[in-house]
């Protein structure tokens, strides 16, 4: 085998990509993975990680903010925006650095480029406009007997709300601004969406939030989203749902939206940015995707369980293989993926047991089905319910807004679902996905041992809940 002939080639070095690089070295595969920017994708360096730096900084300032509710005094408090900034890109900047070091690790080879399908089992890789990283591939053919597509996505754009880098922001800027803007509006409430309006609303910007369904936060649970709202308008955000933006005048330094109720009347609004946070769209482009009559669908490529294509030898994961488009997904879809290929007939990917979380203030996490996707499956449920208010470590801690949220069959036991809202709800939401995936019925989860006091223990008392057995509330 040749130095340019692999017996994977990995398209796309974000976290789906990487990892199931490093599985396919782990499984004896030669490997390389073909980046054309930075190694870790938009979630290590535009995404998922320098966001929740920036939301941590904006938490600490907060509590700094209320210190005197739990008996402290902080006076004159500030932040300084370039500071908060900085730590955000040194976060990402850290971990995106990890990558590398990991392909050194497991051997994996970086080719350095844009590639795209010439053949099957062949590749040509163009030159970057971004350095390679020192050792990295250059352009060039190269050839493998399996490929996947592991290029991610970017943000949606729609008519008339084109972002300009300076005046309308995607995630891009929103990340990096070089002074905090005195007031915004976000058109989109998904997860994107909201976690930027927490961000900056908590660092003392005016923010507005259009949304065109009816909820916000479409994909959560309808009475978990009404609580979120309630929060988030108690922090002086402004929500507009079943509405949308029709028009954007821009001046020198403002923009001037204009946005319609949906009830026939329309106002104006005048901010100094505009986020557009619309959801976002698979990286299906240039890739050579038509020279092998890859199938598509709705902008992204169609896949089985097991992240093969229509083309035998070509396999897609992640975002640019369809929604959930999240990290985590796509991390197991790769695994999954390279498994395949090397005979271990792992279990195909099943999308109900994906976890989501939004890392706003309060946290939302969810997995499964909501109440009404349930209802609407005809099926007979039982839900259970538990506030913040009723657990103990909740009010020591100041955070006594939320609530747990569980969807089991009647007949069966079995746990459809499971929604949160409230502080740390993201880090509690896994022992549920453990549940899930576990088949564990509801007497198994009232028999088993949560301690005490955590928030954890809410988890538990919301199945009892469901089962007329509730101990504290």
């Amino acid at each position: 085998m040749t130095d340019t002939a692999f017996d994977v080639i990995v398209i796309g070095s974000g976290p789906g990509g990487y990892v199931t690089a490093i599985r396919a070295a782990q499984l004896g595969f030669k490997t390389a993975i073909v980046e054309k920017s930075h190694l870790g994708g938009i979630c290590l360096n535009w995404g998922c990680i320098p966001t929740k730096a920036l939301l941590r900084s904006a938490e600490i300032y907060h509590y700094m903010q209320n210190a005197g509710a739990y008996g402290l005094k902080a006076d004159n408090v500030s932040f300084d925006p370039a500071a908060v900034v900085k730590r955000s890109r040194g976060v990402s900047k850290r971990l995106a650095d990890g990558v590398g070091f990991l392909m050194k690790k497991n051997k994996v080879s970086v080719i350095w480029g844009q590639a795209a399908l010439t053949a099957p089992g062949a590749i040509a890789v163009t030159a970057s406009k971004t350095e390679a990283p020192k050792g990295a591939l250059g352009a060039g053919r190269y050839q493998a007997k399996h490929i996947i597509l592991a290029t991610g996505a970017r943000p949606r754009v729609l008519p008339g709300l084109e972002p300009d880098g300076k005046l309308v922001w995607t995630y891009f800027e929103a990340m990096v601004p070089p002074a905090m803007p005195k007031s915004l509006l976000v058109v989109g409430s998904g997860a994107i969406g909201i976690e930027f309006a927490s961000f900056y609303r908590t660092m003392g910007a005016e923010v507005t939030v259009v949304e065109v369904l009816p909820q916000i936060l479409p994909v959560e649970d309808a009475e978990i989203a009404a609580f979120a709202r309630k929060q988030l308008e108690k922090q002086g955000i402004k929500i507009h749902t079943g509405a949308k933006v029709t028009k954007l005048d821009k001046a020198a330094d403002s923009v001037t939206a204009t946005i319609d109720d949906g009830k026939g009347a329309t106002q104006t609004l005048t901010v100094d940015r505009v986020i557009s946070a619309v959801g976002v769209v698979g990286n299906i482009e240039n890739l050579g995707l038509e020279t092998l009559g890859v199938k598509t669908e709705r902008g992204v490529v169609v896949t089985d369980g097991f992240g093969r294509t229509n083309v035998p030898g070509l396999y897609a994961i992640g975002d640019v293989a369809g929604p959930p488009m999240l990290a985590h997904k796509a991390e197991h879809e790769g695994v999954i993926c390279i498994e395949a290929i090397k005979g271990l007939d792992p279990h195909p990917m099943d999308k109900l047991k994906i976890p989501g979380c939004t890392y706003c203030s309060p946290q939302i996490a969810s997995v499964g089905l909501t109440e009404a996707a349930a209802k609407a499956q005809n099926r007979e449920i039982r839900v259970g319910k538990f506030p913040f208010a009723g657990n103990g470590k909740a009010i020591a801690l100041g955070e006594d807004q939320g609530l747990v949220k569980v969807i089991f069959d009647k007949k069966t036991g079995q746990l459809l679902g499971a929604h949160m809202v409230g502080a740390e709800v993201t880090e509690l939401i896994q022992g549920y996905v453990v549940a899930m995936t576990l088949e564990t019925t509801e007497e198994e989860l009232m028999h088993t041992v949560f301690p005490h006091p955590t928030l954890s223990e809410m988890m538990k008392e919301a199945v009892l809940d469901a089962y007329g057995r509730v101990l504290n509330m």
